[in-house]
């Protein structure tokens, strides 16, 4: 099939061309979906770009120290070992410790300080090369039959993405090994794996909760879509810097400064965007995250693979961004995945991981050198991110040539050993200077001395509670979907239960009948239209994780704001607009204190439905376990309500379960309100609420009455109290 031309990492995508003749087809090669969109051009004349690859800058230029501002901290780690547990198999109860950090130790000063590694598996590595060959022959006899002799195929490639297509992955799985001693470094992960080894800041042992006073920059960009870029950044600045150290003046100042220095003057006023809202870009957003951790100017940056989901050039501006940060005095720690070349270039420092242990960890314009000398060969035009993943995957075999790649491919210890690679460095000079400087530094430790401070929240909790509720109601306020659903939907029931029950008479047995049924399904209405509050804490759960484990406020600060905020416009307002409709359209007593106790029992039946709903909510993270879960005892509790089986007439061992049916209580209560002391009759027949009350045993004194509304009070504080403290055991490590 003729010519193939190929770009290195010199522009920002890398072109497949395959000449045939007057037919050009591009691909933009979606890793996503694994889909390829074709866009057939046929032109008279075809001129191929010739693509310069001679002025390829090289790596192997001496180390050169970045000019700070002011020293950053240096972070040392001494023998990390972190373990985890795994199931034996999907159903067995045995337990393996896998170890995922083996006694792995480093030093990473002020800069740009780069983690990498394989995915693990390496299972996709051939994947693309059979997909392109496919495409090919296809898009080939495509061309044949329209009678055309020349196809040009131009595939564009995301930046995470290896400019060499057998190596293209294209599924984006995470790097667990590099992602978790980025994760143990920062404080992040649960230190109850960490087995060994301690983290050091300037010669300070830190513990988890280094994650307070560093900043930390998630893969996923975790931001409230209905706030602008200038909103978030100042919910950040009001929360994390002290009312006491900063004015409001201050805070703006700084927010105006992260702006101008990310250069997003241009979505300052822009909304970040939701799957209903239109926003920022995802290079704007992935620039706002970093923004929101820079507002309180930490010397310690940490960034989970900042360039995933960019194209190659968004990508290549976050990094000259960080590259310009470390330059100011910050320490910047990240993972990242298979960069182009010009973002390597960026890299001062380089630490290679592969199986849990360091293959290598120095400079990284010398890494290539330290592989060639081991006897690895990198081609002229190989971008070194993809050599150094060849290499770890052992896709490329050392050559040997010389008596140090010989002596180190015979030894007993590497013929033995899994990880062949961590055993040469563990015998190189890199790591013995390593080594030598962490001695140092443990021998002049003192842990009573040098214990890191215990860091608390830097603002109160009523003024985050204001925050983090005006957030809430500006939220909800620009997102209304949900409130004007529930709305309608509490004007549509209303309507239809007061054409169904429309002007109930006196007369029986469509008095009682129509109104205990009227009763019993304003009640179930109550409960089941309160469903949708399972989505208060599931929906915002990454973000709660996120900015909770950062330090933004409380969570006792956030669960307060979020049920106030909640409960006031989407279950009480609607409450009492529902309520009003069907009573007087039903005809019932036409009595001020009446109608003021049934809205009372209507608005205590949806809270104590909508606080169970919150619990659950709180439970789990997924609404389809959540719909389930929320289901269940909303049902039982109907059936044991009073109206669809008599409760005297079940077994002792089931009927308890009637003390705790939301249904029972309210029916009972909308029960007394309206049959007692009413009188209804049929020719000569006469009978009285009261006989009807007393024949279900439902007790219609004062204290009776009360008695359900102080019941529905308890179920909603128990349900609270238990979303809470769920809330509280969420787990926050990675």
């Amino acid at each position: 099939m003729g010519h193939w031309r190929r770009a290195f990492c010199l522009s920002d995508k890398v072109t497949h061309a395959y000449s045939l003749e007057h037919q050009i087809v591009r691909l933009p090669y979606k890793a996503y979906n694994g889909k390829v969109d074709v866009a057939w051009k046929t032109e008279e004349s075809i001129m191929l770009e010739e693509v310069a690859v001679n002025n390829q800058p090289s790596t192997d230029t001496e180390e050169t120290m970045p000019c700070f501002q002011t020293p950053g901290p240096t972070v040392t780690f001494h023998n990390l070992r972190y373990r985890v547990k795994e199931r034996l198999g999907m159903f067995s109860r045995q337990w393996v410790d896998k170890d995922i950090l083996k006694d792995v130790s480093g030093i990473m000063n002020p800069g740009m300080n780069a983690i990498m590694g394989p995915t693990g598996s390496g299972k996709t590595s051939g994947d693309t090369a059979k997909v392109e060959t496919g495409l090919v022959l296809w898009l080939g006899l495509r061309s044949r039959e329209q009678g055309c002799s020349t196809l040009v195929l131009e595939i564009d490639f995301p930046a995470e993405f290896s400019s060499n297509p057998d190596q293209t992955h294209l599924n984006q799985e995470h790097l667990i090994i590099t992602d978790r001693l980025l994760d143990v470094i920062a404080g992040r992960k649960d230190p109850k794996g960490l087995k060994s080894g301690q983290v050091l800041v300037d010669n300070t042992i830190v513990t988890s909760e280094l994650r307070l006073c560093s900043a930390y920059v998630v893969q996923s960009d975790i931001l409230m879509g209905t706030l602008t870029v200038r909103e978030n950044l100042a919910f950040s600045a009001n929360l994390r810097l002290s009312r006491k150290e900063y004015s409001s003046a201050d805070k703006e100042m700084r927010v105006d400064s992260v702006i101008q220095e990310l250069g997003l003057k241009d979505c300052a006023d822009t909304k970040i965007g939701t799957m209903f809202l239109r926003g920022v870009s995802g290079g704007e957003k992935k620039r706002c995250s970093i923004g929101m951790e820079l507002i309180t100017s930490p010397s310690l940056l940490f960034l989970d693979e900042p360039t995933t989901g960019l194209d190659a050039n968004t990508a290549n501006s976050i990094m000259e961004l960080l590259q310009k940060l470390s330059k100011k005095g910050k320490t910047i720690i990240f993972s990242i995945h298979q960069p182009r070349y010009s973002i390597f270039s960026q890299f001062d420092h380089l630490t290679l991981i592969n199986k849990g242990e360091i293959i290598y960890a120095g400079a990284a314009n010398k890494a290539i050198t330290y592989f060639e000398d081991l006897g690895y060969k990198c081609e002229p035009f190989n971008n070194p991110a993809d050599f150094f993943l060849d290499v770890t995957n052992g896709t490329i075999l050392p050559q040997k040539h010389n008596n140090k790649s010989e002596k180190c491919s015979s030894s007993e210890e590497m013929v033995e050993n899994e990880n062949p690679l961590a055993v040469i460095y563990r015998k190189s000079p890199y790591f013995l200077k390593v080594k030598d400087q962490l001695s140092q530094i443990s021998d002049g430790l003192d842990p009573e001395v040098t214990k890191g401070d215990r860091v608390g929240y830097a603002t109160p909790f009523c003024y985050q509670l204001m925050l983090v509720s005006g957030r809430t109601v500006r939220n909800i306020l620009r997102n209304p979907q949900t409130s004007y659903a529930q709305l309608f939907l509490n004007i549509f029931f209303g309507i239809l239960v007061g054409l169904i029950y429309y002007q109930i008479p006196h007369t029986l047995p469509e008095a009682l009948q129509n109104r205990t049924g009227a009763f019993f399904f304003l009640v179930i209405n109550m409960v089941f239209g309160n469903l949708s509050a399972v989505e208060l804490f599931i929906s915002e759960r990454v973000l709660f994780i996120h900015e909770t484990s950062s330090g933004f406020y409380r969570t006792s600060a956030y669960f307060l704001s979020k049920v106030f905020a909640d409960l006031i416009p989407n279950r009480i307002l609607p409450v009492f607009i529902f309520s009003a409709i069907p009573y007087f359209m039903m005809g019932l007593k036409p009595d001020v204190e009446a109608f003021f106790l049934y809205c009372v029992t209507m608005s205590m039946v949806s809270l104590a439905a909508v606080s169970l709903a919150f619990l659950v909510s709180a439970t789990v993270g997924s609404f389809a376990m959540a719909n389930i879960l929320i289901a269940l005892p909303y049902v039982v509790m109907m059936v044991f309500g009073g109206f669809l089986v008599n409760l005297n007439s079940m077994l002792s061992g089931m009927s308890w379960l009637k003390w705790a049916s939301i249904f029972r209580y309210g029916y009972n209560a909308l029960a007394i309100i309206e049959l007692k002391d009413q009188v209804f009759t049929s020719n000569y027949t006469r009978m009285t609420g009261d006989m009807y009350l007393d024949n279900q045993e439902i007790d219609y004194s004062t204290w009776g009455f009360w008695q359900n509304q102080v019941a529905l009070t308890g179920i909603m504080c128990v349900c609270l109290i238990l979303a809470y403290v769920q809330l509280r055991r969420i787990n926050r490590w990675k």
